[in-house]
């Protein structure tokens, strides 16, 4: 059969929006049973109102039924909804906010108190099998509901009474609490403001006493500084090993990288004698994750996932010789980790052309490898290789010395040979990651292969502030929110149009963000150079921030104070600043036609953010389309919500562009 030549931006797709999420899942999180060594997982599902479920891997059955959602509202992103512990899963219930217990083939029974103010998170349980399983939590307090006045506490649950006790407060979050293998001794992290967990985090250990039928079970002996210092060091993701060494992750040191840190006999060190510059983990924008694993109850041998030059890849750490060997695998994108038994790790990620699959790492005397998939996300038919546009890193050189990081995404599609127009280059969608200290990895998204099956090019901006390419880029940003990430987008795209690469066309080029991402795209199109405004054909903006000043005071307590560092300082210090960065004070200077998309149940970016820039732009006859969606919050869960966004989107761009789908 011949191959097909029509403009790009216009070829025909076997991918639908509908094929992509209508019975579509994701994988939240790997969890294992330490006693039983089970592995579970917890699955979003989006077409059953993006709830999620905690799933046997053994034997594929949810552990509980359908009028379930194991979900937290904690720090609002959520995250650690649940543990399995000899059998018995406990979980947050999103509806109420309780904790559950439940055993296989029983239904799930409460076990703190009716209190829909109380969120629970990030569960560990006392690792003994004798009397009253007890647990420890993340309680977040929202009895006053004012972001400066959510309390946030270590807490105790105990099962039997169904009683929840004060274990550790006062400082403004927590994370990861965990108790040693042998009982004697809690790890946890904690930052306070105006740090995030990434900025200067410390990880504390305390000696734990239990007794038996007291109000409070448990109690700690006074604390003791692990890691981290406010303000200048990260130290994350504590986790024991079977013989009760704490081994983390920090920043600490020359190369300002996450590097794997261990703890024992009251010292802490790197494990690796020379440091990498890899990232071992990526930032806690979410409780519950882990991306390091011990391999042996010792502790010599670890598995971690780093990011590579903006691909994640195994590392086998040897703690003895203080050196790391790549592991070649098949994971472009990891996003959890965990021991699954001696010499054994499950690991869920993405390959460069495989969605999001468990796979279980298991590693013989001679510490090679093998990897077995153990589950796979599923969406429909699964996409023919012809169809798949693989991930381009480049490197950049832009203005001032710095380095850009992109990733390019062609437009492919088996029918096509190309363009029918001599010299054309196809449009380009330019995606910019919200956060913003995230990043955008290189694992199979089909959502992009539904762009660059249909003639569109696709453009992953990881712009300075990012994460992956350690704590000097991250720092990029810091005092130039809505400055640095814009020039480098805008540069981006201009070098990518031009001679050497010539990629794509600089007169069809979308920009489109969600969250810190969205406020990305209005600023760009915004930008008092009239030149850098007019670089966008058009916009879509996801849950996007419009207002700074507003979002000082309507945005939740985990990112309540995250601008103070981003834009250089306070409302108060410089409103002047806030008022200059935010969009909705330049709506008067958008030329390119915007599409906003808003979560009307939003508490990071609340909907009164995206009305004021819709108002503003119809005050002066602009064109502007605005989609609210009912039931959705920060981000799309539900399969109806998916669809309906990615084609409104669609056809936005062909009605701006004047695009029209080929015979």
């Amino acid at each position: 059969m011949s191959l097909k030549t029509a403009p790009y931006g216009t070829w025909q797709s076997p991918i639908s929006a509908e094929s992509l999420f209508v019975q579509s899942i994701s994988f939240d999180n790997v969890l294992v049973d330490e006693v039983t060594g089970k592995i579970y997982l917890i699955e979003s599902r989006p077409s059953e109102d993006g709830r999620s479920v905690v799933v046997d891997t053994a034997t594929g059955t949810d552990l509980v039924g359908p009028g379930w959602n194991v979900r937290t509202g904690v720090q609002e992103y959520g995250g650690g909804p649940a543990i399995v512990y000899n059998g018995i899963l406990y979980f947050s219930h999103f509806v109420d906010n309780r904790v559950y217990a439940v055993k296989s083939g029983e239904e799930p029974k409460a076990i703190t108190p009716d209190n829909k103010n109380h969120r629970f998170a990030d569960f560990d349980v006392y690792p003994s099998l004798n009397g009253s399983p007890i647990l420890v939590a993340i309680l977040e307090d929202h009895t006053k509901p004012a972001p400066a006045d959510v309390v946030t506490s270590l807490v105790i649950i105990d099962v039997d009474t169904s009683t929840v006790s004060q274990l550790v407060s006062g400082i403004d979050f927590y994370s990861s609490p965990r108790f040693s293998p042998d009982g004697t001794r809690l790890a946890w992290q904690q930052w306070s403001h105006p740090d995030m967990p990434w900025e200067g985090s410390e990880i504390f250990v305390a000696d734990v006493h239990i007794q038996s039928g007291s109000a409070s079970p448990v109690t700690l002996d006074t604390p003791i500084h692990v890691a981290g210092k406010k303000g200048e060091i990260s130290a994350a993701y504590p986790t024991w090993t079977k013989h009760n060494t704490l081994f983390f992750t920090s920043d600490e040191g020359r190369l300002r990288f996450q590097n794997p840190w261990a703890y024992a006999s009251g010292t802490a060190k790197a494990l690796l004698k020379e440091p990498l510059d890899q990232d071992f983990g990526q930032p806690q924008w979410f409780l519950g994750w882990q991306f390091g694993a011990a391999l042996d109850d010792a502790g010599k041998f670890f598995l971690f996932s780093a990011s590579k030059e903006g691909r994640d890849v195994l590392q086998l750490v040897d703690a003895s010789t203080g050196t790391s060997k790549e592991i070649d695998g098949p994971y472009a994108e990891v996003v959890s980790l965990r021991r699954a038994g001696t010499n054994k790790v499950a690991v869920v990620g993405q390959s460069i052309n495989a969605p999001t699959f468990l796979g279980l790492v298991t590693f013989d005397e001679g510490l090679n490898p093998s990897f077995v998939t153990i589950r796979s996300t599923s969406s429909g038919e699964e996409l023919s290789e012809g169809l798949l546009a693989k991930p381009q890193p480049i490197t950049l050189n832009i203005p001032g010395n710095e380095l850009c990081h992109v990733i390019y995404y062609a437009p492919t599609n088996p029918d096509y040979s190309g363009t029918s127009i001599e010299g054309e280059k196809p449009p380009c969608v330019v995606g910019v990651h919200g956060g913003p200290t995230f990043r955008t990895g290189q694992g199979l998204d089909k959502a992009k292969q539904f762009w660059t099956s249909r003639g569109w090019g696709w453009l992953d901006v990881n712009y300075g502030g990012s994460s992956g390419y350690g704590r000097d880029y991250i720092d990029r940003l810091k005092g130039q929110w809505g400055v640095v990430d814009v020039a480098d987008c805008v540069v981006a795209v201009q070098l990518l149009s031009l001679a050497p690469y010539s990629l794509i066309d600089p007169r069809r080029l979308a920009i489109r963000g969600g969250s810190a991402g969205g406020y990305t795209v209005l600023q760009a199109l915004t930008h008092p150079d009239p030149e850098w405004a007019k670089v966008w054909a058009a916009g879509t903006s996801m849950y996007g921030i419009s207002d700074l000043r507003g979002l000082v005071s309507d945005t939740h307590k985990f990112e309540s104070q995250y601008m103070y560092k981003l834009m250089g300082g306070t409302l108060e210090e410089i409103p002047e600043v806030y008022e200059e960065r935010s969009p909705v004070e330049h709506a008067d200077r958008i030329v390119a036609p915007l599409l906003i998309l808003q979560g009307l149940l939003d508490a990071v970016v609340p909907p009164a953010q995206a009305n004021v820039i819709v108002q503003s732009i119809e005050d002066r006859h602009g064109q502007v389309k605005y989609v609210p969606f009912e039931g959705e919050g920060h981000g799309w869960r539900k399969a109806e919500t998916k669809v309906a966004a990615l084609n409104d989107e669609l056809a936005w761009y062909q009605d701006v562009l004047g695009l029209k789908q080929s015979e």
